[in-house]
């Protein structure tokens, strides 16, 4: 599937949805969030997916909103619908997709950009990659529930600063700060990234779905109410089929082949 500004490739079990307006490093507009939107559902309901790969066309992964669409009285939908219609629905379909999403960060992710890459579950940046909070640049707060991913990922005094600030977040401060899981060489970085995707999509998926919503719920709970989550979710995963081939290929001394469900 191809599109102006969104392409979807899926190969070995991974689809791979690349944002594709590199002329303006891959900034929002209304079609676009759109397109997204739809697209990460059809990777949701899809059975051949067990993985997906977020990243960007070109120079950038995403430089957020397009100003231009925001600045022209005829194309600017307004903050309310952008916001509502276009990034609240996408962070909450990252996060309750029942599948590992991987931001694959190839450049810079600015804004809103930055804040979908935190909201996936596993982030990886190329040696080119950086991250920066720009809201504040323009006379905008942090959106994209990045007042609610950031603090928690790297610390209330850090999160402050770097909403307040714009400072830009190279890769490897990036890694120290423990926004990203991994770095990868540029030159490889297509490469590494299908490896840890492959990775992820042969693993028992049901299993990583439940601990998306575990880590989902772990946000609000109390150590009560988490535990008792966490009780509930081992007897559902106990339960699949995929439980009993991991124990299976454990005790016979072979590599499972799981099949998520």
């Amino acid at each position: 599937m191809s599109n102006k500004s969104i392409e979807l490739k899926i190969e070995n079990s991974v689809a791979w949805i690349y944002l594709n307006r590199p002329e303006v490093f891959n900034s929002f507009n209304r079609e676009m969030a759109l397109l997204f939107q739809s697209t990460l559902d059809n990777c949701a309901n899809d059975e051949k997916v067990r993985a997906i790969v977020i990243t960007g066309n070109g120079k950038a992964f995403c430089a957020g909103q397009d100003l231009k669409e925001v600045t022209d009285t005829e194309l600017n939908p307004g903050f309310r619908k952008i916001l509502d219609e276009h990034y609240n629905p996408i962070i909450q379909k990252i996060r309750t997709i029942e599948k590992p999403i991987v931001a694959a960060v190839n450049g810079v992710a600015a804004g809103a950009g930055a804040n979908i890459a935190l909201a996936c579950d596993i982030v990886v940046s190329s040696e080119h990659g950086s991250f920066i909070q720009a809201f504040s640049k323009i006379g905008l707060i942090p959106d994209s529930a990045g007042t609610f991913f950031l603090p928690r990922i790297i610390g209330f005094q850090k999160a402050s600063a770097l909403m307040m600030l714009g400072d830009k977040i190279v890769a490897e401060e990036a890694l120290q700060m423990g926004l990203i899981y991994k770095i990868f060489p540029t030159s490889f970085f297509n490469e590494d990234v299908m490896t840890l995707a492959i990775t992820l999509a042969k693993m028992p998926t049901i299993a990583l779905g439940l601990t998306k919503s575990l880590l989902n719920q772990s946000m609000t709970n109390n150590l009560e109410q988490q535990m008792a989550l966490e009780s509930d979710l081992q007897i559902e995963a106990s339960s699949s089929n995929d439980y009993k081939e991991g124990v299976t290929a454990f005790v016979e001394k072979r590599i499972p082949e799981f099949k998520g469900n």
